[in-house]
C-alpha cells in the first residue's frame, strides 16, 4: 500500500508542464462548473434589467457584489463614469484583463419564447447579449482569481466593467483615462450564433447628433414667420443621402431622425438626427464625418437655421493579433460546442423558423469554426482598447445559428438555457486563455511583437471623440 502511493506521488511530481496545465484546466472548467447555477441567475437578472448603455447602474452593481464577494479590489466609477469599475486580484506581472460588458438595447424587449412577445412595449432588451457577456467574463475572472489563491502563482487578473458599448464608447474613456497602460493582454469575447475564435477586425466609426435650431409659427396663418428645424434635418439628409454614391468602397452610412416637432400645423422650431459613419480606416471615417459636418452647415444656411453638433462616439477598428487568437482557439476547441436538448431543439427550430435569408445548420452550434480570419460589419469600443494593448476575443453560440445580432431573436435565446450554455463555455475558454498567459511568457512576448509590428513604429493613440466627456445621457431624450 505505501509502495502504491509512493509510485503515485512520482508520478505527480513528474508530470509535464503540459500536463500540469491540463490538469489546471481542468480544474478551473470544474470551478466555473460548480457555480454555474448562481452565474446563470446573475445573467438572467441582468437580462431582467435590461439597463441601456450608462445608465446600468444595478447590472454593474451586482458584477461588482460578485467579485468583491470573491476577494477583488473594486474600484468603481472610473473614468468619470458611474457604471464603470476596475476589479484587481494579485500582483505582479503579468497583468491580464479581461473585458465584461452589460448594456441593452432600446426597443427589442423580448419574452424567453421562440415568437416575437415583447416583455415590455418599446422597452428595451439585451439583443447583443451582453447579460451573458458581463456574467461570463466575470466567472472567468473569479476561476483564475481561485486558481492563482490556491497555487499562490504570480500575476494579476482584472476584470474591467465596461459600460454603454452600444454606441456611447465606455471603453474609449477608460482607455484615455489610462487604466490600461499597465496590462499585458486584454482578452474579451462575445455572444454570437457561432461559435469562433479566429482574428478578425471590425468597422472604425464616428457617430454624433445634428440639432437644428429653427424659429416656430402658425403652419397655416403665418407659415412665412418661421424657420423649419425639420426642413434643416431633412436637407441634410438628402445631402448626405447623395453623398453615398461618391464615398470610399466600404463606407457604412445610417442616421435616424430622433426628433422632428410634435403638430403638423406647428413650424418645428427644433429638429435631430442621430449619424453613424462607418468604414475599415479610421482616416476616412473622419473624412467623411467632416463632409456631415459640411452638410448640416449647408442645410442650415438653406433653410434659416442653426445648426449644433455632438461627437456622441468614435471608435477604431480591431486590431487583430493571431498570436492570441491561436492560444484562445485551441482553448475554445477544449472547451467545444453546445450540445442541444431535445426542448433546446424544438425551440431553436421554433425560432429558426423565423429567421429570414439563407437557411442554416441548427447543429453549427455544436461545432468550433475552423480557424481563419473573419472581419465583422459592425464596430465596437473594443476596438480603441486593441491599438493600446495586444487584444483578441472569441464568440461562442449563445443564439441559435443564423441568428442576427441586434434581433429579438438574440433576446430569446439569450435569456434561456441555449444562452447559459454559450456563456459558461465563453468563461471555461476565457479562464484557460488567461492561465496560458499567466504561466507562459513566451506568449505573453509573442502577442506583443506582434502587436507592435502591425500598430506601427512612431504610433499615438489619439482618441476619435476627442477631450468630451462621457455621454452619460446619449439614451436621453432629444434637447
Amino acid at each position: 500500500m505505501f509502495r502504491r502511493l509512493i509510485i503515485s506521488l512520482l508520478a505527480c511530481i513528474a508530470l509535464s508542464p503540459s500536463a500540469r496545465a491540463q490538469d489546471a484546466k481542468t480544474q478551473l472548467a470544474a470551478s466555473i462548473d460548480a457555480r454555474r447555477a448562481e452565474y446563470v441567475a446573475i445573467a438572467d437578472r441582468i437580462w431582467s434589467l435590461a439597463e441601456v448603455g450608462y445608465q446600468e447602474h444595478a447590472s454593474s452593481k451586482l458584477l461588482q457584489a460578485e467579485l468583491t464577494k470573491a476577494g477583488f479590489k473594486v474600484d468603481a466609477g472610473v473614468a468619470g463614469i458611474p457604471t464603470a469599475f476596475v476589479a484587481s486580484y494579485g500582483s505582479g506581472k503579468p497583468v491580464i484583463a479581461v473585458l465584461a460588458e452589460f448594456d441593452a438595447l432600446p426597443g427589442l424587449s423580448q419574452a424567453a419564447e421562440p415568437s416575437r412577445k415583447p416583455l415590455v412595449e418599446h422597452g428595451a432588451g439585451h439583443a447583443c447579449g451582453h447579460h451573458l457577456f458581463g456574467t461570463a467574463s466575470v466567472a472567468a475572472g473569479i476561476a483564475v482569481k481561485d486558481w492563482l489563491a490556491r497555487t499562490g502563482g504570480k500575476g494579476t487578473i482584472r476584470v474591467y466593467g465596461t459600460p454603454a458599448e452600444e454606441g456611447g464608447g465606455g471603453k474609449i474613456y477608460m482607455v484615455r483615462a489610462g487604466l490600461f497602460t499597465d496590462v499585458d493582454v486584454a482578452l474579451d469575447w462575445h455572444p454570437g450564433s457561432v461559435n469562433d475564435a479566429g482574428p478578425g477586425s471590425s468597422l472604425a466609426n464616428i457617430s454624433g447628433k445634428f440639432r437644428f435650431r429653427g424659429v416656430s409659427a402658425h403652419a397655416a396663418a403665418s407659415p412665412w414667420s418661421g424657420r423649419s428645424a425639420l426642413d434643416a434635418v431633412e436637407a441634410m439628409d438628402h445631402m448626405v443621402n447623395m453623398m453615398r454614391e461618391h464615398v470610399p468602397d466600404g463606407t457604412r452610412i445610417h442616421y435616424v431622425i430622433t426628433s422632428g416637432g410634435s403638430a403638423p400645423n406647428v413650424v418645428p422650431d427644433f429638429a435631430e438626427v442621430y449619424y453613424y459613419a462607418r468604414h475599415a480606416d479610421a482616416k476616412i471615417v473622419k473624412e467623411v464625418w467632416q463632409r456631415f459636418e459640411s452638410a448640416a452647415q449647408g442645410a442650415a444656411l438653406g433653410t434659416g437655421t442653426k445648426v449644433e453638433v455632438e461627437v456622441v462616439n468614435g471608435v477604431y477598428a480591431l486590431l487583430p493579433n493571431e498570436t492570441l487568437a491561436r492560444a484562445i482557439d485551441a482553448n475554445l476547441r477544449r472547451v467545444g460546442g453546445l450540445t442541444y436538448t431535445p426542448e433546446e431543439r424544438a425551440f431553436a427550430e421554433r425560432l429558426a423558423a423565423t429567421l429570414s435569408g439563407d437557411r442554416v445548420d441548427i447543429a453549427d452550434a455544436s461545432r468550433v469554426r475552423p480557424f481563419a480570419r473573419s472581419d465583422a460589419g459592425g464596430s465596437t469600443d473594443v476596438g480603441d482598447v486593441s491599438w493600446v494593448v495586444p487584444n483578441s476575443g472569441l464568440s461562442t453560440a449563445t443564439w441559435v445559428p443564423g441568428t442576427p445580432a441586434h434581433s429579438w431573436q438574440a433576446v430569446a435565446a439569450g435569456g434561456m438555457s441555449i444562452g447559459h450554455k454559450g456563456m459558461i463555455n465563453a468563461a471555461k475558454t476565457l479562464a484557460m486563455s488567461v492561465h496560458d498567459l499567466m504561466t507562459t511568457p513566451a506568449l505573453v512576448a509573442a502577442a506583443r511583437a506582434e502587436f507592435d509590428r502591425k500598430r506601427g513604429a512612431g504610433f499615438v493613440y489619439a482618441p476619435l471623440i476627442g477631450d468630451r466627456k462621457p455621454p452619460l445621457d446619449y439614451r436621453g431624450a432629444a434637447k
